[in-house]
């Protein structure tokens, strides 16, 4: 595809996450043909799930997102809540980082893995568009890292964000292409 060091991130894809959207079906099916033709060309997969301690003493009250969640989630299981869906289930050689906010790189080791791999392209899918991939394409963006969005590998709450986002903010950080432009 290209002489730069590509890798594939599966962003917030855990059984928790996906369980608040509708109609998650194709968006599996459509990350599991990325993670397999990824695979097939020795490309790095990297999952990225967000994910706290228990009680999650990470959040902060000035948070407006996280601290909405936070005693909600107090008595929250946090290794069950953070499972990856056991359809897109990562296997031994992929690499798994947790986060503690919207964005790969906040509270995570994302960066030094990045390194160690020579990481220079990232493609990108994940949940929500409006949460870890515009997070994550703005932060990777300053950082230097040529960027790829999978369309319908992302998805969101609010079709409409999901939509100006992959249109209108994304373009100028990043290309936009659909599953079957990748795989």
């Amino acid at each position: 595809m290209e002489n730069i060091k590509t890798a594939l991130l599966v962003m917030d894809m855990q059984s928790s996450i996906l369980s608040n959207l509708p109609d998650t079906q194709e968006l599996i099916s459509n990350v599991n043909k990325v993670i397999k033709a990824a695979r097939n060309r020795q490309i790095p997969v990297i999952y990225i799930k967000v994910g706290f301690r228990q009680g999650m003493p990470e959040i902060n009250s000035n948070n407006k997102v996280f601290s909405g969640i936070k005693q909600h989630m107090a008595d929250v299981n946090m290794k069950e809540w953070t499972a990856i869906h056991p359809e897109l289930s990562p296997e031994e050689e992929d690499i798994v980082i947790t986060k503690r906010r919207f964005s790969a790189f906040t509270g995570s080791d994302f960066e030094v893995v990045l390194r160690g791999l020579n990481i220079q392209h990232l493609v990108l899918t994940g949940v929500s568009t409006s949460g870890v991939v515009l997070s994550t394409v703005r932060e990777a963006s300053d950082k230097d890292y040529k960027l790829t969005v999978i369309e319908d590998c992302c998805k969101d709450g609010d079709e409409e964000v999901h939509h100006l986002l992959m249109r209108k903010v994304f373009p100028r950080q990043a290309d936009v292409i659909k599953v079957n432009d990748w795989i």
